[in-house]
């Protein structure tokens, strides 16, 4: 068998030795010089540290591969034998291995050949002669092979769950992920806004007119003659018939919009392209051009189909569903790219590029056609043949039909873009999808699923011929409150359901009609006939339904609290009540009701208790943990097991006051009664000045880290005192005015002081000096004022100085007020 080791013992070498000819060492002798080896050094002084490769006995494998006769095989094995028999420790380690032998016409005669493709065929392994036991048998024991791909599979499982492990979101990066989720909405919506004021361009609407007949609009706008139920179906009828021939006519050649996704690196940012195919409609003259040619991107086929039935007098809406950056984490990131594989599948499709051009070029070239001697007479076998000068005509070559394959663009299986029309009959708006889907008057089927990574509905909003725009997205999602909402900034950040109402006052119509307000009861009704969630998941953070498992720290259940149904949390898991939310309630310690101007009641059970938050250990707390342990967290109390603080009374003027000399006014409610709350930065002063009693107001803290500081903020006194106080606080502004207007008034007679100063000094210098020369030096004077007026004025290209004049300088006004 090929690659079976057989171990040549001593037995074996014994009897080859015998039963050969007197004449095996002579032919082993020249069996080894044809491959230049030395006969006599037949066991080298020490062990080769390298194992002999394959190309060390080319000329055995000749022989063996000449068939030679059978004697001259025994002869081989008989040296062979001999000269294992003159080492009796080591003719019981050797082995043999049976190898394929290649062919002889591609057999090399090299030695200690480096070229992998001559000696990959014939291995020999390096035998440790200490480590092999004396037992045969036991070397010869198959040994047994373990196969344990479980292993394998779960190593990587765990390698690939380790990689596709995303790093949570910190706060700042939630943040600006949710600002730039607003910005690319409010973008998004302009795009769109746009696109839908050119669905009512003249010149786009005079192209497409053309294609729908009389009937066909005739259909589309049924007459008030019809009954309900007949208008409807005129419309359903046109609406197929217009279908039918915008289906014929549009092809889709591009790519339109596809879902915006998070980059995990930059890196794979800065590597990503565009595809090719993208959509090249940019302005109105483009959009103008393929409503001529009817080609683009399926969003332009839906936008042109919208202004082809506005041309014809249907009013129809304009739909988007917009597909922003999402704005929570769990959304799906842009993969990786991978240019290793698709540089070799490039080069690979160059290769067959090239290899069926070449195949193409000796087609046409005649490759594999008869030689020029040879005619067709020749071939026929004439005897005569090559007497007469015959020369076939070579056929004209025929035309080849030249096809081109359609080109096949992948994208979502439900539309971004698609329209609404107004059903006159039953006074509704109804989706119309002519392109991708080809259904109308079936919205929950654009909704795309939820692993889709080219399509989100998060937010559809239809434009009008006006301009004006709705969120019409509750009425194409399926699970609106448990799923879709909790995509949208609503829900993702706080303050999000008053700044997309904010946005959408942006279009909103200024006086609503009819059609509107029967729109928003529909929407209302979708949203209460919405069914309870299926699973787990979407019970998290529902407005109407709650599990005991997704509350909050601070959240409880009422007692007594009815459930409304259970949930299976798995195929093997328990079954989970299911409670409204309505029967949740906050529940707060009893230093939070007391900063909220509440107070526990007595004997009353707490709701709940709340465990303490892990805090870092520090050497110096180990006894407060040792006394703590056993605690079972703190007590939380629900608002109807609370009361109003009442605090103690001013009583005979006197504030009542904590610990540290204030009073605790977190909320109005908190004053006492007969005393008075004054806000003033002076308030404490003047009753300090009247001699009263006061405390000062404690409103709140202010935190640094982990360490509050207590803010202080006006004063508590008695409230026959409140006048006096105030009279006071008023005399006391009066004085901090009067003071600053004496202030001003010492810094202007300075400044006047040193400005009659320097004119009395200049007089005094200019005393002796006659007229004209006075004026020439003033002319000077004016000249040099006006060259610096200049230099000030004009672009400076070095670096300014810093300006080292004090502004609050008493003698910087130059004689004038500094205001």
């Amino acid at each position: 068998m090929v690659g079976r080791k057989r171990t040549a013992t001593r037995a074996s070498s014994r009897r080859g030795a015998a039963g050969a000819p007197p004449t095996e060492p002579d032919v082993y002798r020249d069996m080894l010089a044809e491959v230049g080896v030395n006969a006599q050094d037949r066991s080298p002084p020490e062990r080769p540290l390298k194992r002999r490769r394959a190309g060390t006995k080319p000329s055995v494998k000749e022989n063996l591969e000449e068939k030679p006769p059978a004697s001259t095989s025994a002869v081989a094995q008989g040296g062979q034998a001999t000269h294992d028999s003159e080492d009796e420790s080591a003719d019981e380690d050797i082995e043999f291995q049976d190898v394929v032998l290649p062919e002889p016409t591609i057999q090399t005669m090299e030695l200690e050949s480096d070229k992998e493709e001559e000696d990959e065929d014939i291995i020999f392994e390096d035998v440790n002669f200490g480590a092999l036991p004396d037992d045969t048998a036991a070397v010869q024991e198959p040994k047994e092979l373990v196969l344990n791909l479980t292993a394998q599979q779960t190593a990587t499982a765990q390698s690939k769950k380790a990689a596709e492990r995303r790093k949570p979101l910190n706060k700042e990066e939630r943040e600006r992920r949710a600002d730039i989720h607003k910005a690319h909405i409010i973008c998004l919506l302009a795009h769109v806004a746009r696109r839908n004021h050119w669905c009512n361009d003249d010149r786009v609407q005079e192209h497409l007119r053309p294609h729908l007949t009389d009937k066909i609009a005739s259909y589309l706008n049924p007459g008030i003659h019809l009954s309900q139920f007949g208008r409807t179906e005129s419309l359903k009828n046109g609406l197929k018939q217009a279908e039918g021939v915008w289906t014929g006519k549009f092809e889709v050649v591009e790519r339109g919009l596809r879902r915006a996704l998070w980059a995990e690196e930059p890196d794979h940012l800065r590597e990503y392209e565009p595809p090719s195919d993208m959509e090249s409609c940019l302005d109105r003259d483009d959009f103008r051009e393929a409503a001529k040619k009817l080609q683009g991107s399926r969003d332009v086929g839906a936008q042109l189909y919208c202004a082809l039935l506005r041309s014809v007098g249907v009013r129809a809406r304009l739909v988007c569903s917009l597909q922003p950056l999402a704005c929570t984490s769990s959304a799906p990131t842009l993969s990786k790219p991978k240019p290793a594989q698709g540089t070799s599948k490039t080069m690979k499709n160059e290769q067959v590029r090239t290899m069926i051009a070449k195949y193409q070029e000796m087609a046409s070239a005649g490759y594999g056609t008869p030689s020029s001697g040879s005619t067709a007479r020749r071939r026929l076998g004439h005897p005569n043949a090559t007497a007469h000068d015959f020369e076939p005509r070579t056929a004209p070559p025929k035309p080849r039909p030249t096809f081109e394959m359609p080109k096949i663009i992948k994208e979502s299986a439900c539309p971004v873009y698609w329209v609404e029309i107004l059903d006159v009959g039953h006074q509704k708006w109804q989706p119309v999808d002519p392109l991708v889907t080809h259904t109308f008057w079936k919205p929950k089927v654009l909704e795309p699923p939820i692993t889709d990574k080219e399509n989100s509905l998060s937010y559809v909003v239809a434009f009008e011929a006006d301009g004006s725009a709705r969120d019409v997205t509750r009425r194409y999602a399926k699970a609106y409150t448990a799923k879709t909402r909790k995509l949208r900034v609503e829900v993702a950040t706080e303050g999000g359901d008053v700044w997309w109402q904010k946005v959408m006052n942006m279009y909103r119509r200024r006086r609503p009609t009819d059609l509107d307000q029967i729109e928003n009861h529909e929407f209302a009704g979708v949203e209460a006939r919405e069914p309870m969630p299926r699973n787990v998941q979407d019970f998290k953070d529902h407005p109407i339904y709650a599990l005991e498992r997704h509350l909050r720290r601070h959240e409880v259940l009422v007692p007594g609290a009815t459930p409304s149904g259970t949930v299976g949390a798995g195929s093997r898991g328990p079954l989970e009540k299911i409670y409204r939310r309505r029967d949740v309630r906050i529940s707060r310690t009893a230093d939070k009701w007391y900063r909220l101007g509440r107070e526990v009641k007595p004997n009353e059970i707490p709701a709940k208790w709340l465990p303490k938050k892990a805090r870092p250990k520090s050497r110096y707390d180990e006894e407060e943990d040792d006394d703590t342990q056993g605690d079972a967290g703190t007590p939380a109390y629900t608002e109807d097991q609370t009361e109003l603080y009442v605090p103690p009374p001013v009583r005979n003027g006197r504030v009542p006051k904590n610990k540290f000399g204030n009073i605790d006014v977190y909320v109005p409610s908190m004053v006492p009664p007969g005393g008075v709350h004054i806000i003033h930065e002076y308030a404490a002063r003047a009753a300090f000045l009247v001699g009263v009693d006061y405390a000062p107001a404690l409103t709140g803290f202010q935190f640094k880290g982990r360490h509050g500081t207590a803010v202080l903020h006006g004063i508590v006194v008695a409230k026959e005192y409140e006048k006096a106080i105030r009279a006071v606080i008023g005399g006391l502004g009066d004085l901090e005015q009067q003071f600053e207007d004496e202030r001003r008034k010492q810094r202007a007679l300075r400044a006047w002081r040193k400005f009659l100063m320097g004119l009395r000094i200049r007089e005094q210098i200019w005393s002796g000096v006659d007229a004209q020369e006075r004026r020439e030096a003033d002319d000077k004077a004016a000249r040099e004022a006006q060259l610096d007026k200049e230099l000030e004025d004009a672009a400076s290209d070095v670096t300014e100085e810093f300006n080292m004049v004090d502004d609050n300088d008493d003698d910087g006004g130059g004689g004038f007020m500094v205001e």
